[in-house]
C-alpha cells in the first residue's frame, strides 16, 4: 500500500497542480481574482501578450492570448479529468515552452524563472512520460481493454 501511494500521491498532485496554475492564470485575465493581481483583466492580458510577442505582428499576438487562453483552459480541464494525458502534458510543454522563450526574448532571461514557466514546463514535460495515470479516464480505459 506504501508504494501505491508513494506513486499515485506525486503524479496525481502534478496534474492537479498544472491544472489549477492554468485555470489560476485563466481567472486573472478575466479580473475573478479581483484587479490586484497579475493582470487583474482582459485588457490588461492582451497588451502583456502583445508585449512578450513583440517579434510577431499585432494581429498575431492578439490572436495568441486567444489562443493561450483556449489553450489552458482546455488543457486544465483534459489534465483534471486525465484524459489523453500524455498527449495533453506534451501539449501543455510545448506552450508553457514557447511561452518562456516568448519571455526570454522581449523580457530577457529573468522572467520565465520569476514566473516559474520552466518549472511548469518541465513538470508537464515529466507527466507526459509516466506510465500510468491515477484517478483519469484514462487509467479507467487501459484498466478495460485488459478486461
Amino acid at each position: 500500500m506504501k508504494n501505491s501511494l508513494k506513486k499515485i500521491f506525486p503524479q496525481l498532485f502534478l496534474r492537479l497542480a498544472l491544472s489549477f496554475t492554468f485555470l489560476s492564470a485563466v481567472a486573472d485575465r478575466f479580473g475573478f481574482l479581483g484587479e490586484n493581481f497579475v493582470w487583474g483583466n482582459w485588457d490588461n492580458f492582451v497588451i502583456y501578450t502583445k508585449q512578450i510577442t513583440a517579434f510577431l505582428p499585432e494581429s498575431l499576438s492578439e490572436f495568441g492570448a486567444y489562443s493561450a487562453t483556449f489553450l489552458e483552459i482546455l488543457f486544465a480541464i483534459l489534465l483534471i479529468l486525465g484524459f489523453k494525458t500524455k498527449a495533453t502534458a506534451i501539449a501543455a510543454g510545448m506552450l508553457l515552452f514557447l511561452f518562456g522563450l516568448s519571455m526570454t526574448i522581449t523580457l530577457g532571461f529573468k522572467a520565465p524563472f520569476d514566473y516559474s514557466v520552466w518549472v511548469g514546463c518541465a513538470a508537464s514535460f515529466l507527466l507526459a512520460v509516466q506510465d500510468q495515470f491515477y484517478f483519469s479516464i484514462d487509467n479507467n480505459f487501459i484498466n478495460h481493454k485488459h478486461l
